[in-house]
């Protein structure tokens, strides 16, 4: 029984360091949006030449430029951050459902979030691992 714990806690602490991992990568990532806010910035502020006829504004491409590079840049930090939490979560054993709801919607960036995802799940699901994340019985109380 020992074995098996061991065994599971070393599984945990993979996943873990996986998440925080899968975090950073996330995180440099969703920073690319940038590039696309940063250009679409430059075309709604007119700093390039451009015809003076209302249908060719490329201000109006440029705010969605802007506005899809932000929606990206934001998005992506919150997803870096959700998987930061995870993997703080799987290394005190705390917020079980938290981390098997972010395991499934990992599952939907592939290549990486699919196999960590999928890992947790079995991972989270053995009998052992759930105890694990039980919390602990308060002390008794002196009379």
């Amino acid at each position: 029984m020992a074995e098996m714990v061991d065994r599971d806690q070393e599984h945990l602490r993979l996943l873990k360091t996986g998440y925080y991992v899968l975090a950073g990568m996330t995180c440099l990532f969703s920073l690319f949006g940038l590039l696309y806010a940063g250009i679409g910035g430059l075309l709604a502020s007119g700093a390039f030449p451009h015809s003076t006829d209302p249908k060719n504004d490329p201000r109006v491409v440029g705010l969605i430029f802007l506005g899809l590079g932000l929606v990206f840049v934001i998005l992506g930090l919150v997803i870096a951050a959700l998987y930061f939490v995870t993997g703080r979560s799987l290394g005190e054993y705390r917020r079980r459902t938290f981390c098997l709801v972010i395991a499934g919607v990992s599952c939907f960036f592939m290549p990486w979030g699919t196999v960590i995802g999928v890992c947790t799940i079995l991972v989270l699901i053995r009998p052992n691992v759930k105890t694990l994340f039980e919390p602990a019985a308060p002390p008794p109380t002196l009379p």
